[in-house]
């Protein structure tokens, strides 16, 4: 028999590399702003057209690179990062593997500039698919500059995965986030399409949070200071009061390094245990320093899980830190064992005597004379007088003649009765009242049908309802809208900003009116009128969210998911207790829609029993 095993050529086995590092334009995003920082870069611009499909080049003024590593750093495994094994645990730096420029330059066109501060020349390289087209001496700024083009041009079936352009440009910014929040002592610049999205100076921690997530970021955040021999612990919580029913805002930094970690979320959950409404989330920024080799970052491509050596330890460090900060700065109460007794308020130190009222119980508002004050009532300016009567009398005169004329001509008139319905007890027969339906625990809704009964889940079947509502509003464009007696002014990030603009039409057509739209702020005069203005907030974020975590097809439509999004938040939540004109509001509003037996998010609304099925339980 043959021999059937062979070793893979080395573009295949980059491409096959790239598939595990290169997801999306996003990662590539991700590579070359780490390779930037480890260059010792201090300001870092990254231009990005169609969310990264054509174009991704950044450009930082590092320390570059000479001829031959810039050549050697598109090998597979080439590194300038770790020498042996025992470096992995030594790791302070991004990137280490030597994998990222090899598995980009096979899937995509390549073309890096660089040039070191020594050298008065610098080199371009020119790579398609692993294939070194050129290279060749160019002038060029001190630093790298490297521009990823036409990504998957040669595995088209990896572009075609790709989502719109909307949803890999988030993922792009999300990216961009990780990487300029934990590195504040470097300036970052973001372009996307030749229009800046964001120009981020060099600062501190705070104020690089600020210049992110908008001005109204700053008085959301309370700092997080802890030192121990395990960790240092730095950085800022959120308000309970600011916290969002999205994880948007959730950051941790390990050794400057965007990890994601389960375990340590709950941590900042149990510490905000109690604050925070249900189904809302805590917003952190937290930076941990820990020593390189009691963790290992090296179990996952990306990098963004690490292990650590004693999880346990570092889980009740961070929940006792943010617990200690809520309640340091009042946020939340605490026990102060160090607290100044001579400081406190003395109780029960004097007696507390009760007041006395004195009232002239001889007064008579309808009386002639004038009221005196008892004797041993205390006399003072306000004491009680009485004014003599105005002679009230007189304004009855002459209205008891036309009281007997109106009696008389009335006197004529018969009201018929109703015959009373007599039992056979002789008591007055009332009409019983029937309902039709029934509510079972705040959540079902029980009804009749001919055949057996109808179990309703409220919440679903008033999704539909909504759902076709929005649907027709917005395909019709034509919807109701109520007028706010102030603009309601909402404050957004940069990045939730732009998605509302793209939603802003349709959002008209459901009945929101917008009076003006900035970088950091919405303006809104008018509302749709089954929206409570206390609530607009609250849907905005659910529907920005919603659309950033949609994974959209080719047929994605935005009206749908806006209508989905709308019908969720406005439904009649599960727990809420309904009259009898609700319940059959409901359901005869479910029956009139086109699909009444699926949910916006095909669930079933509602199921029958028959009655030869509901014999069957008694057999």
């Amino acid at each position: 028999m043959a021999d059937i095993i062979q070793l893979l050529p080395d573009h295949v086995a980059n491409q096959i590399a790239a598939g595990e590092v290169v997801q999306r334009p996003a990662s590539v995003v991700k590579e070359l702003l780490e390779n930037a920082i480890d260059a010792k870069a201090t300001f870092i611009k990254l231009l990005v057209k169609e969310a990264g499909k054509t174009l991704i080049q950044v450009i930082d003024d590092g320390v570059g690179m000479s001829d031959t590593d810039a050549r050697l750093s598109f090998e597979r495994h080439a590194t300038s990062k770790i020498k042996s094994a025992e470096d992995l645990f030594l790791l302070n730096t991004k990137g280490f593997r030597g994998e990222a420029l090899a598995s980009i330059a096979a899937i995509a066109h390549v073309e890096l500039k660089t040039k070191q501060d020594s050298q008065e020349v610098g080199t371009c390289i020119v790579i398609e698919g692993s294939q070194v087209t050129s290279q060749e001496v160019v002038v060029t700024p001190k630093g790298t500059s490297i521009a990823v083009k036409n990504l998957f041009f040669n595995i088209p079936a990896r572009r075609n995965f790709l989502k719109s352009n909307a949803v890999e440009l988030r993922h792009i910014i999300d990216e961009f986030h990780r990487v300029v929040l934990a590195h504040p002592n470097i300036g970052f610049a973001l372009y996307h399409n030749g229009s800046e999205l964001f120009n981020l100076p060099v600062s501190n921690y705070r104020q690089r949070i600020v210049n992110v997530f908008g001005n109204k970021t700053n008085e959301k955040l309370v700092p997080v200071d802890e030192t121990t021999e395990i960790v240092k612990i730095s950085g800022f919580v959120g308000k309970p009061e600011y916290s969002k029913k999205t994880r948007g805002e959730q950051y941790f930094f390990v050794n400057d390094r965007f990890i994601k970690s389960a375990y340590l979320n709950h941590a900042i959950a149990a510490a905000y245990q109690g604050l925070l409404k249900e189904g809302y989330h805590a917003t952190y920024f937290l930076y941990l320093e820990v020593n390189p080799q009691s963790i290992d970052i090296n179990i996952h491509p990306t990098k963004t899980e690490i292990k650590f050596d004693d999880e346990q330890t570092l889980y009740a460090i961070l929940r006792s830190a943010v617990k200690h900060s809520l309640g340091q700065f009042n946020i939340a109460p605490v026990l102060d064992f160090e607290r100044d007794s001579n400081l406190d308020t003395a109780y029960n130190t004097t007696k507390v005597h009760h007041p006395k009222v004195e009232v002239d119980r001889g007064f008579n508002p309808f009386s002639a004379e004038k009221q005196t004050i008892a004797n041993n009532a205390p006399t003072h300016k306000n004491s009680f007088k009485k004014e003599p009567s105005a002679q009230w009398e007189s304004l009855y005169v002459g209205l008891e003649s036309k009281s007997n004329d109106t009696a008389n001509q009335f006197s004529a008139v018969e009201f018929e009765s109703e015959p009373e319905k007599i039992s056979i007890y002789n008591e007055t027969v009332k009409d019983e009242i029937t309902y039709s339906t029934y509510q079972l625990n705040n959540k079902y809704i029980i009804s009749t049908i001919k055949s057996g009964m109808l179990l309703i889940d409220q919440n679903k079947a008033h999704q539909r309802v909504l759902y076709e509502d929005f649907l027709k509003h917005i395909t019709v464009k034509e919807a109701m809208s109520q007028q706010l007696l102030f603009p309601l002014v909402l404050h957004f990030s940069k990045q939730d900003i732009e998605v509302i603009k793209q939603l802003k039409q349709d959002l008209e057509y459901t009945g929101f009116i917008f009076q003006a739209i900035t970088k950091e702020s919405v303006e809104i005069t008018g509302v749709p009128v089954s929206v409570p203005e206390s609530e607009v907030s609250i849907l905005l974020e659910q529907l920005v969210s919603d659309v950033e975590n949609e994974v959209p097809d080719a047929n994605f439509s935005v009206t749908d998911l806006i209508a989905k999004s709308l019908a969720k938040s406005l439904s009649i939540k599960n727990g809420q207790k309904l009259n009898h004109t609700e319940q059959e509001h409901l359901v005869n509003s479910l029956f009139a829609c086109k699909e009444p037996a699926i949910s916006p998010s095909n669930r079933n609304t509602f199921i029958t029993m028959t009655v030869d099925e509901l014999d069957k339980k008694f057999v």
